[in-house]
């Protein structure tokens, strides 16, 4: 058995200096493509299940047992971690399934607001051995922490680290969730900063939206966990239109999400090997 915790992965990460790849499952196929990426690379993968992914399914508990369950059969380390979670009840639920870690979501609260519920959740976490990621942002648009202009202030981040008692700290630094365009330009000075303000890792949102050569100098200026979904998701999608688009009859949908898999898999494997600091392969 090969699940453990994020915190195994991450720490490992930011002492070596590299970067660690956080992918969010949508579903079943997913978390195989992704554990199948882990297996391509030879490296470990944090698999994440947002709160938007356990309301999609109804619920957290489906998509988590099967989740979990794959990262259990796996070749590779694998954690399995609850990503933007802003419901307390979810992250009760989560430690109950299994999961090594998980992260609360505040961002969007008055700071006070953030702090407490966050040490609260925290505490409660950590009373089960669970590793804690939060998130440090302020009242605004739908991205919250990471809305284009918002970023986030070194001393402030001490603070709520040293307030809240969590163990990684997502932080604003250019990044926007949901972009389809690799344009978003990253404060790399500011980066650094945080990670030498902060005793905990720094966790990159909204990855999807950053060029190959910006998340690689983001990692080397301080940045350890590397959160992906929109970009994966457009490999995953693109080869189903494909498959669809050759073959008007097709129904079976195990013949155009197998191939589906296996492109997020090359591409998440591809991810992987970069957040890690490693050389690209030769093309062949």
């Amino acid at each position: 058995m090969t699940l453990v915790s994020a915190r195994d992965l991450v720490s490992a990460a930011s002492a070596a200096g590299t970067g660690i790849g956080a992918f969010n499952v949508i579903h079943l196929e997913t978390a195989e493509g992704l554990v199948r990426a882990a297996a391509l690379a030879q490296l470990p993968v944090i698999l994440q299940i947002s709160q938007n992914c356990a309301d999609y399914h109804g619920g957290l508990e489906p998509i988590a047992l099967a989740t979990l369950a794959v990262a259990r059969r796996a070749q590779t380390p694998v954690a399995v971690h609850l990503d933007h979670a802003e419901r307390p009840e979810l992250v009760d639920e989560a430690i109950a399934l299994g999961f090594g870690s998980v992260m609360f979501d505040g961002g969007a609260l008055p700071y006070d607001d953030n702090v407490a519920l966050t040490a609260a959740v925290a505490a409660h976490a950590h009373e089960a051995g669970v590793y804690v990621e939060g998130e440090l942002g302020e009242v605004g648009g739908k991205d919250g922490a990471h809305a284009p202009g918002v970023r986030t202030d070194p001393e402030e981040a001490r603070a709520f680290v040293a307030a809240t008692g969590v163990d990684a700290l997502a932080v604003a630094v250019g990044s926007s969730h949901a972009m389809t365009d690799r344009t978003a330009s990253l404060d790399l000075d500011l980066i650094g900063r945080l990670h030498e303000a902060l005793p905990v890792p720094l966790v990159l949102h909204g990855s999807s939206g950053v060029a190959d050569t910006v998340i690689a100098d983001a990692v080397r200026a301080g940045m350890t966990k590397i959160n992906v979904s929109t970009h994966l998701n457009g490999f995953f999608t693109r080869a189903v239109r494909d498959k669809l688009d050759a073959d008007e009859r097709l129904v079976d949908s195990r013949k155009y999400l197998a191939p589906a898999r296996e492109a997020l898999a090359e591409e998440a494997a591809r991810m992987l090997r970069l957040f890690a600091l490693q050389p690209a392969e030769p093309v062949s």
